[in-house]
């Protein structure tokens, strides 16, 4: 008697082949970055409305800064949520990202001093400056975050 096995297989695609990452948005890094870029974008936004700027080249160098850092901080968001740093290995991206927060929160720190100093009263350059403070507060802990994933302690093998 002759017996006939049929088999079929199935493939589903896992979450960790690509795709949407919809969990990244509820991890602590993914809402310090959706944090930071809303603090960028209210501030941003504050100054860029504001009339009366007593100091224009001042202001100018906020602008640029919160532009500059809000769109590279929706490039690493995005990065992260369609997982595409999976697909450029030759990129070490925790590494990327601890440089990115190190100069954003320096930047930033000083563009938001500066405009809190050169205000002089204005209510929206001064709304724009407390925004970049809380960028910045937000940024520090991205940086701390980072620095303990890409330069932590490693375990070795050797036994002390």
């Amino acid at each position: 008697m002759p017996h006939t096995v049929v088999t079929t297989t199935t493939s589903r695609a896992t979450s960790s082949e690509g795709g949407l990452n919809l969990g990244y948005i509820r991890t602590i890094p993914g809402l310090l970055k959706m944090g930071q870029m809303l603090a960028l974008l209210i501030a941003f936004l504050c100054v860029q409305c504001a009339r009366g700027w007593t100091s224009w080249s001042a202001f100018q160098y906020f602008v640029v800064v919160t532009l500059w850092f809000l769109i590279a901080l929706l490039i690493f968001f995005l990065m992260h949520l369609f997982r595409l740093q999976g697909k450029m290995p030759c990129i070490n991206w925790p590494l990327t990202e601890f440089l990115h927060y190190s100069v954003g929160t320096v930047l930033i720190l000083i563009a938001s001093i500066v405009a809190a100093v050169k205000g002089n009263g204005v209510s929206a350059l001064v709304a724009g400056s407390v925004f970049g403070f809380i960028a910045t507060f937000l940024m520090a802990v991205s940086l701390w975050t980072s620095y303990s994933v890409s330069c932590g302690s490693h375990q070795t093998g050797a036994a002390v």
